[in-house]
Protein backbone atom coordinates (compact mmCIF):
# COMPACT_ATOMS: atom_id res chain seq x y z
CA UNK A 1 0.00 0.00 0.00
CA UNK A 2 0.99 3.17 -0.79
CA UNK A 3 2.64 5.57 1.73
CA UNK A 4 -0.05 8.01 3.25
CA UNK A 5 -2.97 6.06 1.94
CA UNK A 6 -6.23 6.18 3.98
CA UNK A 7 -7.30 2.74 2.97
CA UNK A 8 -6.96 -0.48 5.25
CA UNK A 9 -5.59 -3.63 4.01
CA UNK A 10 -7.99 -5.99 2.67
CA UNK A 11 -8.06 -8.84 5.33
CA UNK A 12 -6.81 -12.30 4.15
CA UNK A 13 -10.58 -13.57 4.29
CA UNK A 14 -11.38 -11.55 1.39
CA UNK A 15 -8.67 -12.79 -0.75
CA UNK A 16 -9.67 -16.17 -0.10
CA UNK A 17 -13.59 -15.74 -0.97
CA UNK A 18 -11.84 -14.38 -4.22
CA UNK A 19 -10.93 -17.75 -5.17
CA UNK A 20 -13.83 -19.39 -3.97
CA UNK A 21 -16.06 -17.02 -6.49
CA UNK A 22 -13.41 -17.98 -9.47
CA UNK A 23 -14.74 -21.28 -9.35
CA UNK A 24 -17.72 -21.21 -8.72
CA UNK A 25 -19.25 -20.84 -12.00
CA UNK A 26 -17.73 -24.81 -12.29
CA UNK A 27 -18.88 -25.78 -8.58
CA UNK A 28 -23.12 -24.68 -8.41
CA UNK A 29 -22.76 -26.96 -5.09
CA UNK A 30 -21.16 -23.65 -3.66
CA UNK A 31 -24.29 -21.52 -4.65
CA UNK A 32 -24.79 -20.71 -1.48
CA UNK A 33 -21.09 -19.86 0.31
CA UNK A 34 -20.94 -17.77 -2.72
CA UNK A 35 -23.47 -15.64 -1.82
CA UNK A 36 -22.62 -15.03 1.61
CA UNK A 37 -18.86 -14.47 0.61
CA UNK A 38 -19.74 -11.83 -2.24
CA UNK A 39 -21.49 -10.00 0.45
CA UNK A 40 -18.97 -10.20 3.28
CA UNK A 41 -16.52 -8.74 0.04
CA UNK A 42 -19.06 -6.36 -0.33
CA UNK A 43 -19.24 -5.23 3.12
CA UNK A 44 -15.23 -5.01 3.10
CA UNK A 45 -15.59 -2.75 -0.21
CA UNK A 46 -17.57 -0.41 2.03
CA UNK A 47 -15.73 -0.18 4.79
CA UNK A 48 -12.67 1.30 2.98
CA UNK A 49 -14.29 3.37 0.58
CA UNK A 50 -16.13 6.99 1.05
CA UNK A 51 -19.79 6.12 3.03
CA UNK A 52 -21.77 6.00 0.76
CA UNK A 53 -26.00 4.92 0.91
CA UNK A 54 -27.65 2.48 -0.23
CA UNK A 55 -29.01 3.81 -2.77
CA UNK A 56 -25.90 5.75 -4.46
CA UNK A 57 -23.64 2.49 -4.20
CA UNK A 58 -22.93 1.71 -8.10
CA UNK A 59 -23.40 -2.54 -9.12
CA UNK A 60 -20.89 -4.94 -7.76
CA UNK A 61 -18.95 -4.80 -10.91
CA UNK A 62 -18.47 -1.34 -10.73
CA UNK A 63 -17.17 -0.85 -7.43
CA UNK A 64 -14.31 -0.79 -5.64
CA UNK A 65 -11.81 1.69 -4.51
CA UNK A 66 -8.35 -0.17 -5.19
CA UNK A 67 -6.99 -2.42 -6.87
CA UNK A 68 -8.19 -5.30 -4.82
CA UNK A 69 -11.42 -4.36 -5.30
CA UNK A 70 -11.17 -4.22 -9.26
CA UNK A 71 -10.05 -7.92 -8.95
CA UNK A 72 -13.40 -8.73 -7.04
CA UNK A 73 -15.14 -6.78 -9.77
CA UNK A 74 -13.42 -8.97 -12.18
CA UNK A 75 -14.36 -12.21 -10.33
CA UNK A 76 -17.84 -11.35 -10.25
CA UNK A 77 -17.86 -10.26 -13.96
CA UNK A 78 -16.29 -13.88 -14.50
CA UNK A 79 -19.52 -15.52 -12.83
CA UNK A 80 -21.69 -13.24 -14.90
CA UNK A 81 -20.18 -14.39 -18.40
CA UNK A 82 -21.47 -18.00 -16.85
CA UNK A 83 -25.54 -17.35 -15.89
CA UNK A 84 -27.94 -18.16 -17.97
CA UNK A 85 -31.25 -15.96 -19.59
CA UNK A 86 -34.36 -17.59 -18.13
CA UNK A 87 -35.08 -14.16 -16.19
CA UNK A 88 -35.26 -12.78 -19.79
CA UNK A 89 -38.12 -15.58 -20.73
CA UNK A 90 -39.94 -14.69 -17.47
CA UNK A 91 -39.68 -10.54 -18.91
CA UNK A 92 -41.23 -11.32 -21.91
CA UNK A 93 -44.32 -13.30 -20.49
CA UNK A 94 -44.68 -9.73 -18.52
CA UNK A 95 -44.72 -7.87 -21.82
CA UNK A 96 -47.27 -10.46 -23.46
CA UNK A 97 -49.31 -9.64 -20.23
CA UNK A 98 -49.35 -5.94 -20.55
CA UNK A 99 -50.07 -6.47 -23.91
CA UNK A 100 -53.31 -8.24 -23.70
CA UNK A 101 -54.20 -5.72 -19.94
CA UNK A 102 -54.43 -2.77 -22.71
CA UNK A 103 -55.94 -4.69 -25.37
CA UNK A 104 -58.52 -4.95 -23.04
CA UNK A 105 -58.31 -1.60 -21.81
CA UNK A 106 -58.14 0.42 -25.02
CA UNK A 107 -61.05 -1.43 -26.84
CA UNK A 108 -63.61 0.80 -25.47
CA UNK A 109 -61.57 4.00 -26.31
CA UNK A 110 -61.51 2.57 -29.82
CA UNK A 111 -64.96 2.53 -30.17
CA UNK A 112 -66.01 5.64 -28.54
CA UNK A 113 -67.11 7.89 -31.62
CA UNK A 114 -68.58 4.40 -32.94
CA UNK A 115 -70.98 3.95 -30.18
CA UNK A 116 -71.15 7.73 -29.53
CA UNK A 117 -73.13 7.57 -33.08
CA UNK A 118 -75.37 5.21 -31.89
CA UNK A 119 -76.29 6.92 -28.62
CA UNK A 120 -75.20 4.84 -26.36
CA UNK A 121 -73.17 8.24 -24.42
CA UNK A 122 -72.39 11.83 -25.03
CA UNK A 123 -68.86 13.04 -23.90
CA UNK A 124 -70.10 12.90 -19.98
CA UNK A 125 -71.79 9.81 -20.40
CA UNK A 126 -68.50 8.78 -21.78
CA UNK A 127 -66.53 10.46 -18.97
CA UNK A 128 -68.91 8.62 -16.19
CA UNK A 129 -67.68 5.05 -17.99
CA UNK A 130 -64.19 6.14 -17.48
CA UNK A 131 -64.18 6.86 -14.21
CA UNK A 132 -65.96 3.74 -13.52
CA UNK A 133 -63.08 1.73 -14.48
CA UNK A 134 -60.88 4.24 -12.76
CA UNK A 135 -62.71 4.37 -9.72
CA UNK A 136 -62.32 0.45 -9.07
CA UNK A 137 -59.21 0.64 -10.81
CA UNK A 138 -57.73 2.61 -7.21
CA UNK A 139 -59.58 0.31 -5.07
CA UNK A 140 -58.36 -2.70 -7.07
CA UNK A 141 -54.69 -1.68 -6.82
CA UNK A 142 -54.67 -0.99 -3.18
CA UNK A 143 -55.79 -4.20 -2.75
CA UNK A 144 -53.90 -5.85 -5.30
CA UNK A 145 -50.78 -4.94 -4.09
CA UNK A 146 -51.37 -6.57 -0.76
CA UNK A 147 -52.73 -10.09 -2.60
CA UNK A 148 -49.53 -10.34 -5.03
CA UNK A 149 -47.67 -9.95 -1.32
CA UNK A 150 -49.68 -12.66 0.18
CA UNK A 151 -50.37 -15.08 -2.56
CA UNK A 152 -47.28 -14.49 -4.66
CA UNK A 153 -47.44 -13.55 -8.43
CA UNK A 154 -47.95 -16.85 -9.64
CA UNK A 155 -51.10 -17.76 -7.66
CA UNK A 156 -51.77 -13.74 -7.41
CA UNK A 157 -51.52 -12.79 -11.67
CA UNK A 158 -53.53 -15.75 -12.86
CA UNK A 159 -56.36 -14.59 -10.38
CA UNK A 160 -55.93 -11.06 -11.89
CA UNK A 161 -55.54 -12.16 -15.59
CA UNK A 162 -58.62 -14.76 -15.10
CA UNK A 163 -61.33 -12.30 -13.69
CA UNK A 164 -60.11 -9.05 -16.22
CA UNK A 165 -60.52 -11.93 -18.82
CA UNK A 166 -64.03 -12.54 -18.01
CA UNK A 167 -65.12 -8.47 -17.00
CA UNK A 168 -63.61 -8.01 -20.82
CA UNK A 169 -65.83 -10.54 -22.14
CA UNK A 170 -68.73 -8.96 -20.53
CA UNK A 171 -68.86 -6.11 -22.03
CA UNK A 172 -70.74 -7.78 -25.02
CA UNK A 173 -73.90 -7.59 -22.83
CA UNK A 174 -74.53 -4.50 -21.85
CA UNK A 175 -75.68 -1.37 -24.09
CA UNK A 176 -76.15 1.47 -21.99
CA UNK A 177 -73.95 4.39 -19.97
CA UNK A 178 -74.51 2.58 -16.71
CA UNK A 179 -74.52 -1.09 -18.02
CA UNK A 180 -71.08 -0.39 -19.60
CA UNK A 181 -69.78 1.66 -16.30
CA UNK A 182 -70.57 -1.94 -14.69
CA UNK A 183 -68.69 -3.61 -16.87
CA UNK A 184 -65.76 -1.01 -16.79
CA UNK A 185 -66.16 -1.29 -13.22
CA UNK A 186 -65.36 -5.18 -12.98
CA UNK A 187 -62.50 -4.94 -15.63
CA UNK A 188 -60.84 -2.07 -13.70
CA UNK A 189 -60.96 -4.25 -10.14
CA UNK A 190 -59.52 -7.46 -12.46
CA UNK A 191 -56.43 -5.14 -14.71
CA UNK A 192 -55.43 -3.70 -11.25
CA UNK A 193 -53.59 -6.57 -10.64
CA UNK A 194 -50.89 -6.23 -13.74
CA UNK A 195 -48.54 -3.61 -12.98
CA UNK A 196 -48.04 -4.67 -9.16
CA UNK A 197 -47.40 -8.40 -10.16
CA UNK A 198 -45.51 -7.02 -13.08
CA UNK A 199 -43.21 -4.80 -10.42
CA UNK A 200 -43.11 -7.25 -7.81
CA UNK A 201 -42.03 -10.14 -10.57
CA UNK A 202 -38.97 -8.01 -11.80
CA UNK A 203 -38.00 -7.62 -8.18
CA UNK A 204 -38.05 -11.15 -7.52
CA UNK A 205 -36.28 -12.25 -11.05
CA UNK A 206 -33.92 -9.46 -11.72
CA UNK A 207 -30.82 -7.61 -9.67
CA UNK A 208 -31.64 -4.09 -8.90
CA UNK A 209 -28.83 -2.78 -12.20
CA UNK A 210 -31.53 -4.37 -14.50
CA UNK A 211 -34.36 -3.78 -13.28
CA UNK A 212 -35.07 -0.29 -14.89
CA UNK A 213 -34.69 -2.14 -18.32
CA UNK A 214 -36.89 -5.26 -17.32
CA UNK A 215 -39.62 -2.68 -16.24
CA UNK A 216 -39.35 -0.77 -19.50
CA UNK A 217 -39.37 -3.96 -21.80
CA UNK A 218 -42.55 -5.38 -20.01
CA UNK A 219 -44.07 -2.13 -19.74
CA UNK A 220 -43.74 -1.70 -23.64
CA UNK A 221 -46.32 -4.26 -24.00
CA UNK A 222 -48.69 -2.00 -23.13
CA UNK A 223 -48.06 -0.08 -26.12
CA UNK A 224 -48.10 -3.14 -28.43
CA UNK A 225 -51.59 -3.96 -27.29
CA UNK A 226 -53.06 -0.65 -28.11
CA UNK A 227 -51.18 -1.19 -31.43
CA UNK A 228 -52.85 -4.87 -31.65
CA UNK A 229 -56.43 -2.77 -30.71
CA UNK A 230 -55.94 -0.52 -33.73
CA UNK A 231 -55.30 -3.20 -35.74
CA UNK A 232 -58.02 -5.65 -35.14
CA UNK A 233 -60.86 -3.54 -33.35
CA UNK A 234 -61.56 -2.04 -36.47
CA UNK A 235 -62.01 -5.33 -39.06
CA UNK A 236 -63.79 -7.11 -36.38
CA UNK A 237 -66.16 -4.56 -35.38
CA UNK A 238 -66.78 -3.59 -39.06
CA UNK A 239 -67.37 -7.21 -39.94
CA UNK A 240 -69.13 -8.76 -36.64
CA UNK A 241 -70.25 -6.00 -34.81
CA UNK A 242 -68.75 -4.27 -31.66
CA UNK A 243 -70.03 -6.89 -29.43
CA UNK A 244 -67.95 -9.55 -30.82
CA UNK A 245 -65.03 -7.33 -30.58
CA UNK A 246 -65.10 -7.48 -26.72
CA UNK A 247 -65.65 -11.77 -26.72
CA UNK A 248 -62.67 -12.09 -29.18
CA UNK A 249 -60.12 -9.60 -27.11
CA UNK A 250 -61.57 -11.13 -23.75
CA UNK A 251 -61.05 -14.92 -24.61
CA UNK A 252 -56.97 -13.91 -25.44
CA UNK A 253 -56.06 -13.34 -21.95
CA UNK A 254 -57.38 -17.06 -21.42
CA UNK A 255 -54.06 -17.97 -23.33
CA UNK A 256 -51.68 -16.48 -21.58
CA UNK A 257 -53.34 -17.62 -18.21
CA UNK A 258 -52.35 -21.27 -19.80
CA UNK A 259 -49.00 -20.44 -20.29
CA UNK A 260 -48.55 -18.60 -17.04
CA UNK A 261 -49.56 -21.09 -15.35
CA UNK A 262 -47.04 -23.61 -17.16
CA UNK A 263 -44.01 -21.68 -17.13
CA UNK A 264 -44.16 -19.63 -14.09
CA UNK A 265 -42.20 -20.52 -10.43
CA UNK A 266 -40.67 -18.10 -7.80
CA UNK A 267 -36.62 -18.09 -9.41
CA UNK A 268 -35.70 -20.44 -6.10
CA UNK A 269 -38.52 -23.15 -6.97
CA UNK A 270 -37.84 -23.12 -10.91
CA UNK A 271 -36.53 -26.07 -12.36
CA UNK A 272 -35.17 -24.46 -15.88
CA UNK A 273 -33.29 -22.09 -13.64
CA UNK A 274 -29.36 -22.95 -13.35
CA UNK A 275 -27.79 -22.22 -10.00
CA UNK A 276 -25.56 -19.54 -11.23
CA UNK A 277 -28.29 -17.30 -12.79
CA UNK A 278 -30.03 -17.57 -9.31
CA UNK A 279 -27.41 -16.53 -7.25
CA UNK A 280 -26.98 -13.63 -10.16
CA UNK A 281 -30.27 -12.77 -9.73
CA UNK A 282 -29.66 -12.71 -5.77
CA UNK A 283 -26.78 -10.86 -6.04
CA UNK A 284 -27.84 -7.55 -4.40
CA UNK A 285 -27.98 -7.71 -0.10
CA UNK A 286 -29.97 -9.78 1.66
CA UNK A 287 -33.52 -9.47 2.45
CA UNK A 288 -35.66 -10.33 4.95
CA UNK A 289 -38.55 -12.46 4.02
CA UNK A 290 -42.14 -10.95 5.80
CA UNK A 291 -44.99 -9.50 5.21
CA UNK A 292 -44.96 -5.50 5.94
CA UNK A 293 -48.37 -3.74 7.23
CA UNK A 294 -49.50 -0.71 5.44
CA UNK A 295 -49.28 0.95 8.29
CA UNK A 296 -45.38 0.41 8.25
CA UNK A 297 -45.45 2.27 4.49
CA UNK A 298 -47.50 5.21 4.51
CA UNK A 299 -45.55 7.23 6.84
CA UNK A 300 -42.66 6.84 4.58
CA UNK A 301 -41.41 10.04 2.28
CA UNK A 302 -40.83 7.22 -0.21
CA UNK A 303 -44.07 5.85 -0.23
CA UNK A 304 -45.56 9.52 -0.74
CA UNK A 305 -42.67 10.30 -3.62
CA UNK A 306 -43.83 7.37 -5.82
CA UNK A 307 -47.77 7.73 -4.93
CA UNK A 308 -47.35 11.68 -5.98
CA UNK A 309 -45.48 11.18 -8.80
CA UNK A 310 -48.03 8.23 -9.76
CA UNK A 311 -51.59 10.66 -8.74
CA UNK A 312 -49.53 13.81 -11.09
CA UNK A 313 -48.80 11.77 -14.44
CA UNK A 314 -51.19 8.59 -14.74
CA UNK A 315 -54.01 11.07 -15.52
CA UNK A 316 -51.98 12.21 -18.37
CA UNK A 317 -51.69 8.55 -19.84
CA UNK A 318 -55.35 7.99 -19.35
CA UNK A 319 -56.19 11.00 -21.60
CA UNK A 320 -53.92 9.80 -24.62
CA UNK A 321 -55.29 6.31 -23.70
CA UNK A 322 -59.43 7.28 -23.57
CA UNK A 323 -59.50 10.35 -25.44
CA UNK A 324 -56.59 9.87 -28.40
CA UNK A 325 -59.10 8.67 -31.44
CA UNK A 326 -61.67 11.29 -30.36
CA UNK A 327 -59.10 14.08 -30.51
CA UNK A 328 -58.35 12.38 -34.33
CA UNK A 329 -61.40 12.58 -35.39
CA UNK A 330 -62.54 15.35 -33.64
CA UNK A 331 -59.13 17.65 -35.28
CA UNK A 332 -58.72 15.70 -38.44
CA UNK A 333 -61.52 13.83 -39.17
CA UNK A 334 -60.28 10.14 -38.65
CA UNK A 335 -63.24 7.72 -38.10
CA UNK A 336 -63.08 3.93 -37.37
CA UNK A 337 -61.66 3.02 -40.74
CA UNK A 338 -58.91 5.23 -40.75
CA UNK A 339 -57.76 5.21 -37.02
CA UNK A 340 -55.08 2.71 -37.02
CA UNK A 341 -52.61 3.92 -38.91
CA UNK A 342 -52.19 6.99 -36.97
CA UNK A 343 -52.46 4.71 -33.79
CA UNK A 344 -49.91 2.70 -34.31
CA UNK A 345 -47.29 5.18 -35.26
CA UNK A 346 -47.97 6.71 -31.32
CA UNK A 347 -47.78 3.83 -29.99
CA UNK A 348 -44.22 2.28 -31.93
CA UNK A 349 -42.95 5.76 -31.05
CA UNK A 350 -43.79 5.32 -27.60
CA UNK A 351 -42.56 1.49 -27.39
CA UNK A 352 -38.94 3.18 -28.09
CA UNK A 353 -39.53 5.26 -25.31
CA UNK A 354 -40.50 2.79 -22.59
CA UNK A 355 -37.23 0.33 -23.38
CA UNK A 356 -35.33 3.37 -24.11
CA UNK A 357 -35.71 5.28 -20.53
CA UNK A 358 -35.75 1.89 -19.11
CA UNK A 359 -32.12 1.13 -20.40
CA UNK A 360 -30.72 4.72 -20.38
CA UNK A 361 -30.97 4.58 -16.22
CA UNK A 362 -29.75 0.99 -16.00
CA UNK A 363 -26.82 1.64 -18.61
CA UNK A 364 -25.68 4.56 -16.77
CA UNK A 365 -25.93 2.49 -13.20
CA UNK A 366 -23.58 0.09 -14.92
CA UNK A 367 -21.16 2.81 -15.82
CA UNK A 368 -21.11 3.55 -12.44
CA UNK A 369 -23.36 6.57 -12.01
CA UNK A 370 -24.90 6.38 -8.78
CA UNK A 371 -29.08 4.89 -8.63
CA UNK A 372 -30.00 8.11 -7.56
CA UNK A 373 -28.40 10.02 -10.11
CA UNK A 374 -29.28 7.55 -12.81
CA UNK A 375 -33.47 7.25 -11.97
CA UNK A 376 -33.40 11.17 -12.14
CA UNK A 377 -31.49 12.09 -14.93
CA UNK A 378 -33.89 9.71 -17.20
CA UNK A 379 -36.94 11.19 -15.51
CA UNK A 380 -35.92 14.67 -16.01
CA UNK A 381 -35.45 13.61 -19.86
CA UNK A 382 -38.42 11.99 -20.06
CA UNK A 383 -40.29 15.12 -18.23
CA UNK A 384 -38.55 17.79 -21.14
CA UNK A 385 -39.50 15.37 -23.64
CA UNK A 386 -43.11 15.89 -22.74
CA UNK A 387 -43.38 19.97 -22.77
CA UNK A 388 -43.56 20.43 -26.89
CA UNK A 389 -47.35 18.34 -26.86
CA UNK A 390 -48.76 21.86 -25.48
CA UNK A 391 -48.68 22.64 -29.55
CA UNK A 392 -50.70 19.29 -30.14
CA UNK A 393 -53.92 20.35 -30.00
CA UNK A 394 -53.52 23.44 -32.37
CA UNK A 395 -51.40 21.32 -35.22
CA UNK A 396 -52.55 22.36 -38.55
CA UNK A 397 -51.18 19.01 -39.88
CA UNK A 398 -52.33 15.17 -38.83
CA UNK A 399 -48.45 14.07 -38.68
CA UNK A 400 -47.65 16.74 -37.09
CA UNK A 401 -49.84 16.44 -33.78
CA UNK A 402 -49.07 12.48 -34.00
CA UNK A 403 -45.43 12.77 -33.78
CA UNK A 404 -45.80 15.49 -30.88
CA UNK A 405 -48.66 12.83 -29.00
CA UNK A 406 -45.91 10.27 -29.92
CA UNK A 407 -43.70 11.71 -28.47
CA UNK A 408 -44.95 12.63 -25.42
CA UNK A 409 -46.19 9.21 -25.02
CA UNK A 410 -42.77 7.65 -25.47
CA UNK A 411 -41.63 10.31 -22.77
CA UNK A 412 -43.79 8.79 -20.38
CA UNK A 413 -43.62 5.38 -20.61
CA UNK A 414 -39.56 6.24 -20.04
CA UNK A 415 -40.50 8.32 -17.23
CA UNK A 416 -43.44 5.39 -16.14
CA UNK A 417 -40.31 2.86 -16.37
CA UNK A 418 -38.09 4.68 -13.75
CA UNK A 419 -40.74 5.55 -11.51
CA UNK A 420 -41.95 2.07 -11.28
CA UNK A 421 -38.53 0.79 -10.81
CA UNK A 422 -38.01 3.65 -7.88
CA UNK A 423 -40.22 1.38 -5.67
CA UNK A 424 -37.10 -1.93 -5.78
CA UNK A 425 -34.90 1.00 -5.06
CA UNK A 426 -36.22 2.55 -2.09
CA UNK A 427 -38.25 -1.03 -0.39
CA UNK A 428 -37.03 -4.65 0.01
CA UNK A 429 -38.76 -6.91 -2.17
CA UNK A 430 -41.59 -7.55 0.33
CA UNK A 431 -42.95 -4.41 0.44
CA UNK A 432 -43.18 -3.64 -4.05
CA UNK A 433 -46.59 -5.16 -4.43
CA UNK A 434 -48.08 -3.03 -1.76
CA UNK A 435 -46.29 0.06 -2.29
CA UNK A 436 -46.97 0.07 -6.14
CA UNK A 437 -50.32 -0.76 -5.35
CA UNK A 438 -50.54 2.39 -3.35
CA UNK A 439 -48.88 4.43 -5.81
CA UNK A 440 -50.88 3.07 -8.59
CA UNK A 441 -54.19 3.37 -6.77
CA UNK A 442 -53.13 7.10 -5.95
CA UNK A 443 -52.90 7.87 -9.76
CA UNK A 444 -56.11 6.11 -10.42
CA UNK A 445 -57.92 8.70 -8.44
CA UNK A 446 -56.00 11.17 -10.37
CA UNK A 447 -57.30 9.54 -13.68
CA UNK A 448 -60.68 9.69 -12.18
CA UNK A 449 -60.33 13.53 -11.64
CA UNK A 450 -58.94 14.03 -14.74
CA UNK A 451 -61.56 12.19 -16.30
CA UNK A 452 -64.56 13.90 -14.82
CA UNK A 453 -62.55 17.39 -16.10
CA UNK A 454 -61.41 16.23 -19.58
CA UNK A 455 -65.15 15.59 -19.92
CA UNK A 456 -66.83 18.93 -19.39
CA UNK A 457 -64.02 20.59 -21.00
CA UNK A 458 -64.70 18.85 -24.43
CA UNK A 459 -68.56 18.89 -23.57
CA UNK A 460 -68.85 22.90 -23.34
CA UNK A 461 -65.69 23.60 -24.99
CA UNK A 462 -65.13 20.79 -28.05
CA UNK A 463 -61.48 22.21 -27.41
CA UNK A 464 -58.24 19.57 -26.32
CA UNK A 465 -56.00 23.03 -25.59
CA UNK A 466 -56.20 23.05 -22.13
CA UNK A 467 -56.23 19.51 -22.14
CA UNK A 468 -52.67 19.88 -24.00
CA UNK A 469 -51.70 22.33 -21.58
CA UNK A 470 -51.99 20.35 -18.51
CA UNK A 471 -50.13 17.47 -19.96
CA UNK A 472 -47.28 18.79 -20.90
CA UNK A 473 -46.39 20.46 -17.43
CA UNK A 474 -47.35 17.92 -15.17
CA UNK A 475 -43.81 16.06 -15.24
CA UNK A 476 -41.64 18.83 -14.15
CA UNK A 477 -43.63 19.21 -11.41
CA UNK A 478 -43.73 16.26 -10.46
CA UNK A 479 -39.89 15.00 -10.81
CA UNK A 480 -39.34 18.54 -8.45
CA UNK A 481 -41.82 17.20 -5.91
CA UNK A 482 -40.21 13.86 -6.32
CA UNK A 483 -36.78 14.64 -5.31
CA UNK A 484 -37.91 16.80 -2.21
CA UNK A 485 -39.30 13.81 -1.03
CA UNK A 486 -36.52 11.17 -1.92
CA UNK A 487 -33.59 13.48 -2.26
CA UNK A 488 -31.16 10.62 -2.18
CA UNK A 489 -33.78 7.82 -3.31
CA UNK A 490 -32.94 5.96 0.37
CA UNK A 491 -34.04 3.06 1.05
CA UNK A 492 -36.99 3.25 3.87
CA UNK A 493 -36.41 2.63 7.16
CA UNK A 494 -38.43 0.05 8.06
Amino acid sequence: MAKGSNLRPLPSRVIENQGVLDCFAEKEGLVEKAKVMKEEIAEVEESISLPKSLSDTAPPQAAGASVSGAAIGGSIEQIKTHVGNYRWFICALLFFAATINYLDRQVIATLKDELQRAHVWDEIGYSWVVFAFQTAYAIGLLAAGRVMDRLGTRKGFSLSVFFWSVAAMGHALVSTVIGFSMARFALGLGESGNFPASIKTVAEWFPRKERALATGIFNAGTNVGILFAAAIVPPITLTYGWRWTFVVTGLIGFVWLALWLLFYRRPEDHPRLTAAELAYIRSDAAEIDSRLPWKRLLPHRQTWAFAIGKFMTDPVWWIYLFWLPDFLNKNYGIDLKNVGLPLIVVYLIADVGSVGGGWLSSSMIKRGVTVNRARKTAMLICALAVVPVVFAAKASNLWVAVLLVGLAAAAHQGWSANLFTTTSDMFPRRAIGSVVGIGGMAGAIGGMLVSKVVGYILQFTGSYVPIFIMAGSTYLIALLIIHLLAPRLEPAEL
